[in-house]
């Protein structure tokens, strides 16, 4: 059976006391989260902490990850002072760093993610990136698609993202190479590649015409 999603807001949310001025909202445990350490810290005045002084356990080597959803913080990493207003991202990759954050105001509300290093990111964070380069700096594209390909060797998405931007870069041969590979491992990406302009200067090949009017596998005829 497949999970529900669950919508739950920060405010109703109970907030549990303590240590000192802390005031933690469990977000993890709350929508039963299992991937990654995620809670949030409420501040009721101006000085109470919503980050408790302390480093990481060694063993676990986590990295955290703070965000300053409501008012204004001011964070102390290793003795050096950071100023975060609301909308500001601190992400404190050491575990024996020594961390602490006090709100400015009352009503501040800090976000905090954590968790091991050897997360392994989706694929669309290599093809949304290429996707933004791919017409005016190619080759920083191709090489973003290609490592993201180290990393997921079977992804269409990103051998279908190679493809187009082959394609625009004039390289018809390796365009469809990636094409062939993309629809592949995914039937439907040869419906993207019929009417998908990144590929336009290969319209007139037959190899890509062959690849585009394959029939998907089970289909009628």
């Amino acid at each position: 059976m497949r999970k529900a999603p669950r919508v739950l807001h920060l405010d109703d949310i109970e907030a549990i006391p303590g240590p000192g001025t802390l005031s933690w909202l469990p977000v993890r445990y709350a929508l039963g989260v299992r991937a990654f350490g995620c809670n949030a810290y409420a501040a009721d005045a101006a000085g109470d902490d919503v980050v408790e002084p302390h480093t990481e356990d060694p063993a676990l080597a986590h990295e955290e990850l703070y965000f300053v959803a409501r008012g204004s913080v001011t964070f102390t990493i290793d003795n050096q002072t950071y100023h975060a207003p609301a909308g500001t991202y601190v992400f404190v990759p050491e575990p024996a760093s020594h961390r602490h954050a006090t709100a400015d105001e009352a009503g501040t509300i800090v976000l905090s993610f954590g968790g091991p290093p050897n997360f392994q990111p989706s694929a669309w964070e290599w093809a949304f990136r290429a996707a933004a380069l791919k017409e005016d700096d190619p080759a920083s594209a191709r090489e973003i698609l290609r490592d993201g390909l180290r990393v997921h060797a079977e992804s269409p998405t990103l051998h279908y993202g190679l493809a187009c931007v082959e394609a625009l870069d004039g390289h018809a041969d390796d365009a469809l190479s990636s094409l062939r590979k993309a629809i592949e491992l995914r039937p439907e990406v040869s419906d993207w590649a019929r009417t998908d302009s990144d590929l336009d200067r290969l319209r007139d090949e037959e190899r890509f015409r062959s690849l585009v009017s394959r029939e998907q596998p089970g289909s009628a005829g």
